[in-house]
């Protein structure tokens, strides 16, 4: 019988107050809390606690705080990353961020989702569904990937988008819903 945990990483029906979910969040809470109180220029001591939190990173990286996650052990995020000032990542599923990938202030990052019918909803199975993020792209300001989401490399987001739907490779996307604008030279 799988796990809630399993259940949740598998984009299947869970239960989110299971005791250890509800144990993983509080741990997530608690580094995240540290992270955002350590001081602008202690490089060294934001770094390890990424590495703590993370469950995987890059050599550069520099995330402003405040920064937020539900889990921050289902983030993957690659070399080179700049994240703004509160950025939000609920990484109930996989949240893979390619290389050279830079987002504005406010990004959203939500890989959680619930069950449409409102009769389900109200039983509490909560769903998750993977995010990635590919080489080289810039999610302006303000921006929202929704769950399930696959923006490809080299595209730019435009500030205040929500991404509802998966973007290719190497174009400018913006709008809510979010769609292709133009293509990009590769």
């Amino acid at each position: 019988m799988k796990s809630e945990l399993q259940k949740m990483l598998d984009g299947e029906l869970y239960q989110a107050y299971e005791s250890q979910l509800v144990e993983m969040r509080r741990n997530a809470r608690a580094l995240i809390t540290k992270y955002n109180q350590i001081p602008f220029e202690d490089e060294a001591a934001k770094r390890s606690l990424l590495q703590e939190m993370l469950g995987s990173m890059g050599e550069k990286i520099e995330i402003q705080a405040p920064f937020f996650c539900d889990y921050g052990s289902h983030i993957y995020a690659g070399e080179n990353l700049y994240m703004n000032f509160n950025c939000t990542i609920l990484d109930c599923a996989a949240v893979t961020i390619g290389d050279n990938v830079m987002m504005g202030p406010n990004v959203s990052l939500y890989t959680a989702s619930h069950p449409v019918v409102a009769s389900e909803r109200i039983k509490g199975p909560e769903l998750a569904f993977p995010i990635t993020i590919g080489h080289n792209v810039w999610l302006g300001g303000n921006v929202v990937v929704c769950p399930g989401v696959t923006i490809g490399d080299n595209t730019t987001i435009g500030a205040g988008s929500v991404v509802t739907k998966s973007i290719p490779a190497n174009v400018f996307a913006a709008g809510n819903p979010c769609k292709v604008i133009k293509e990009l030279p590769s």
